[in-house]
């Protein structure tokens, strides 16, 4: 009875072997491709196949909450990449305005330090022009002792012009208080009034910036001078002009 029964039980065997090694074939096409796991999908619904639908249908949710996951580290990178890309125009602009500040002060350090040093030597260019107004050479001595000083101040002016030193304008200019200081007012049949007449000392410019103001002398207009002149006219009496 026992012999009967050993052929049956060995093709029970067998197929129950050929079934485990299918399952596991299936499982091994789980963790494949897509293609692999939507056709093992098929083949067990259409065998009807539980648990291979039940374990693909759990892949397939474990891979949907991964993709959702994913999205999520997707969106949030994107969001500090965005926010890194603000900060760093943020960065990049307040580093120009650092820039642009740091290379104005430099100027502005270096243009004071220029100023002061220049109005220190302003006197001695005042001297310079006095000495050149009163000193009249008349030996031949005392002509190249001068020659040699007005090179020397030649030298000097080139030199401030060099540094961008100008001479405030004056004679024959309106005033103008930001520049010229007026230290007294005439009348002038030359000029009108507000007009400068005659400058009593040299003013100076180091680029835009006023190092001192040029002190000056301004016309008040013709005033009685014109009155003069038309009250003569007027009577039939000769005047200064008549008479030449």
């Amino acid at each position: 009875m026992n012999c009967t029964k050993c052929p049956n039980r060995s093709i029970l065997k067998a197929s129950l072997s050929a079934q485990e090694s299918a399952r596991t074939e299936n499982v091994k096409i789980l963790g494949g491709s897509l293609k692999g796991m939507i056709r093992v999908y098929n083949e067990a619904l259409l065998s009807g196949d539980d648990r291979i639908v039940a374990e693909i249908e759990n892949r397939i949710s474990i891979l949907e909450n991964e993709k959702n996951g994913l999205e999520k580290q997707v969106l949030e990178l994107s969001a500090e990449i965005t926010s890194g890309k603000e900060m760093y125009i943020r960065l990049h602009a307040d580093f120009d305005n650092f820039r642009k500040k740091s290379e104005k002060e430099r100027l502005t350090t270096r243009s004071d330090a220029q100023g002061e040093v220049i109005e220190s030597l302003l006197p001695m260019v005042d001297s310079f022009e006095r000495a050149k107004q009163q000193i009249k050479p008349e030996t031949e001595k005392e002509k190249k002792i001068d020659t040699s000083y007005q090179g020397i101040y030649k030298q000097f002016v080139e030199i401030m012009r060099s540094l961008q030193v100008a001479v405030v304008p004056t004679v024959g200019k309106p005033f103008d208080p930001s520049l010229h200081e007026a230290i007294a007012r005439e009348e002038s049949l030359e000029f009108k009034e507000g007009i400068i007449t005659h400058e009593f000392r040299r003013g100076f410019l180091l680029g835009e910036r006023l190092l001192r103001p040029a002190m000056v002398k301004v016309s008040s207009g013709p005033g009685n001078k014109k009155v003069t002149v038309a009250t003569d006219r007027s009577s039939g009496q000769p005047t200064a002009g008549d008479d030449q």
